[in-house]
């Protein structure tokens, strides 16, 4: 029986996100082959969360009832820092236990959303993607560059996730105000012209030595586009398989697993697109993708065929 440490809790806004995530990889892993512990990490105070025991960080361990409790394999179930922007990678790394996430620097890459395009736009048109402009805390804003973007326009925090910060502006007096919102989470900010379009997610994982590339989902927001309420109060719609002709699905698909390869991906990851037209637009990578039960990827995966169980076991024994 293998003992598996599910990572949740975190130090950002999203740690509650990361609670519910682990809480469900916690109740569906099969408890006749792996022995489970949710371990909540909070700088560098790390927990198991039923007994309230401390991590032993010298070589990752616990000790309960006079046991010592050695982790073989980390299940990615923290969203933002410190895992999901790479940094605990490495420490796992050095102690020699394997985690079903993407490695530290590919993490890093994928949180910080201009990196990544900077990354893919290297293959010129082979994945289309808004035009935007990376601003700096303390830099003057050069008015003209954003006003050659066009209205509406989204203003983003570059490494943040579910939404936080985010604002659709359609007016140039509204541009500063969202602009202050996103610095309040991020160092840096991200100004993106408008994609007139349908949104679309797709996951894609590595299931021995094949990358497996799930049904494609839409989202059907209430609000104008996937707020936070829309990701984890209900407040959206989303359609998995998506209703779209096989040809929009196929190339959906074809550009997910050509991201999943070029940024050479590892466990599950999930893929964000508008769709413009016929013409399926990059917006975003997610390496530690929610993973509720209502949550897409696990959507995806139960159209593909898979309970969540076996799910989740399959990213341990691709990781092992």
């Amino acid at each position: 029986m293998s003992n598996i440490a599910i990572l949740t809790g975190g130090d950002s806004e999203e740690r509650v996100i990361s609670l519910k995530s682990g809480q469900v990889v916690y109740d569906h892993l099969d408890k006749d082959r792996y022995r489970c512990f949710l371990i909540d990490v909070q700088k560098a105070d790390w927990r198991d969360l039923t007994s309230g025991v401390q991590v032993d960080k010298n070589d990752f361990s616990l000790t309960l009832n006079g046991e010592k409790i050695h982790f073989d394999c980390a299940f990615a179930a923290l969203h933002g820092s410190p895992l999901e922007d790479g940094k605990m990678q490495g420490y796992l790394e050095m102690l020699d236990i394997p985690y079903t996430c993407c490695n530290g620097y590919v993490s890093a890459l994928t949180m910080n959303k201009h990196n990544t395009k900077m990354q893919i736009a290297q293959y010129g048109n082979r994945i289309p993607m808004a035009r935007s402009v990376l601003l700096h805390r303390g830099v003057k804003v050069e008015q003209e560059l954003l006003e050659s973007l066009g209205m509406p326009l989204f203003v983003k925090p570059n490494t943040h996730g579910s939404s936080f910060g985010v604002t659709k502006v359609k007016t140039m007096d509204a541009l500063l105000p969202a602009i202050e919102e996103a610095f309040r989470f991020d160092e840096e900010v991200v100004v993106e012209s408008y994609l007139p379009g349908r949104e679309f997610s797709n996951g894609a994982l590595r299931v021995a030595d094949e990358v497996v590339v799930l049904p494609v989902t839409e989202i059907i927001p209430d609000d104008e586009f996937f707020t936070y309420a829309a990701k984890y109060e209900g407040r959206s719609k989303e359609v998995t398989p998506a209703e779209i002709s096989p040809a929009l699905s196929q190339q959906c698909q074809a550009n997910s697993l050509f991201l999943y390869s070029a940024l050479q991906c590892r466990g599950v990851v999930r893929f964000d697109y508008i769709l413009v037209g016929d013409t399926f637009h990059f917006l975003e990578a997610n390496t530690i993708p929610g993973i509720s039960p209502a949550s897409i990827v696990p959507q995806q995966a139960v159209a593909y065929g898979w309970e969540l169980g076996a799910f989740f076991a399959m990213l341990i024994e691709e990781a092992l």
